[in-house]
């Protein structure tokens, strides 16, 4: 009996926030591993971002929300409750989730500016692969609730659910053990509820999802101890590649997002993935 397949998408999220983080994205994709993208519609990049992506047809593409630490669509005198004057949001994604929650204008305004994204992604003539946020901020149940009611007009098949194994990342990186506890926890009662909602909408959702737990060091040496004890097989790893422009702000503490783009331009983390059965693919390949 033949051996069960097992896939392996590798994103990159923040698509369009730089031309940095944009020309590591592409490399990565042309050179590494990468398979996925994740487009900031309202990033500074992301017209940048778009015209790459139309070069490069085997690149998925999916919508990273911003719902936080980021700018709106929508001009902000039509969403006042949800973004400053200037029109952005808050930077405390605390702050912003709870603002969600309890503010009935701000939940109006919200799914309003949720829909201006994925129309703004839809005009972009891209495809789109699936749906994850800035800052895992979609996980939140008033925001996945509102993708899925809007699900069906968007054609969004695939959301991501952060799904990750506590132990195995600290076996491997005990650094910011406070910071891991609290993430796995929240994140862990947020997955079930997220399961439950997607799989009664018909919704796809990958197994495994890693990049969480690591968020901002998602190295060579990371992955390498990773990938082997990974049981799942569909699995998504994601991290935030960038190349450093003096002129343009970071996406992660300095350094980090070269460091991610080494890892997936590594011949050995390829290799890891092929020896351990995963084939590299994308969300739209395999929904």
């Amino acid at each position: 009996m033949p051996n069960t397949r097992r896939f392996a998408i590798i994103n990159g999220d923040d698509f369009g926030f730089s031309s940095g983080v944009n020309q590591a994205i592409i490399k990565a994709h042309k050179q590494g591993i990468l398979t996925s993208t994740s487009l900031m519609v309202s990033g500074d990049a992301a017209e940048d971002a778009i015209a790459l992506a139309h070069n490069y047809p085997n690149l998925a593409v999916g919508l990273h929300l911003v719902l936080v630490c980021g700018r709106a669509v929508m001009p902000p005198t039509q969403i006042p409750h949800l973004v400053s004057s200037n029109g952005n949001f808050p930077d405390s994604p605390l702050r912003a989730g709870l603002r969600y929650q309890f503010h009935t204008a701000a939940r109006s305004e919200l799914r309003q500016e949720i829909r201006a994204q994925l129309t703004k992604f839809s005009d972009s003539g891209l495809s789109l692969s699936h749906v994850d946020g800035h800052l895992h901020l979609h996980s939140h149940p008033i925001v996945l609730s509102i993708l899925v009611e809007l699900a069906h007009e968007f054609n969004i098949r695939v959301i991501r659910l952060p799904n990750e194994e506590l132990g195995m990342s600290l076996k491997l990186d005990r650094r910011r053990l406070l910071t891991k506890l609290v993430w796995s926890g929240v994140f862990t009662l947020l997955r079930r509820y997220g399961e439950t909602l997607l799989t009664s909408h018909h919704i796809n959702y990958a197994n495994r999802v890693y990049g969480l737990l690591q968020t901002g060091n998602m190295t060579e040496e990371y992955l390498l101890g990773l990938i082997p004890q990974i049981e799942a097989d569909l699995v998504e790893i994601y991290s935030h590649p960038a190349m450093v422009n003096p002129s343009e702000p970071l996406n992660n503490p300095p350094g980090a997002g070269t460091v991610e783009l080494a890892a997936l331009l590594s011949e050995q983390v390829r290799q890891t993935l092929t020896d351990n059965g995963f084939e590299l693919t994308n969300y739209v390949k395999i929904n």
